[in-house]
């Protein structure tokens, strides 16, 4: 995505960037370390017309990168960017208030 397509609001664009359940997962999963399509796919748990996706959409803005090995049968390994990495803390914090939602809640 190009930044003049970008919302002015930069919560929005946080929104447009990482916005799906899938695309929170995808990068919760990474940001652990480099992980497989198959490892994703099955911690994630949606299809993998999904993931492909969305891991291109993560991949086209910079916060994923693809990485394929000459191999046969063929291996693609996904990892974060450094800009990427810069969203643990969002994904921290989120976590964070989930749990504490999670003790409040009746």
């Amino acid at each position: 995505m190009k930044k003049n397509e970008l919302p002015p609001c930069p919560v929005a664009t946080l929104l447009v960037l990482v916005g799906t359940k899938w695309k929170v997962l995808i990068i919760r999963d990474l940001l652990t370390g480099t992980k497989r399509f198959k490892e994703l796919q099955r911690s994630v748990g949606c299809s993998q017309k999904v993931l492909t996706d969305n891991l291109r959409e993560l991949e086209n803005n910079g916060l994923v990168s693809r990485k394929v090995y000459a191999e046969v049968p063929p291996r693609v390994e996904y990892s974060m960017t450094k800009l990427g990495a810069t969203l643990e803390p969002v994904l921290n914090a989120m976590a964070k208030w989930g749990t504490e939602y999670k003790k409040h809640k009746v």
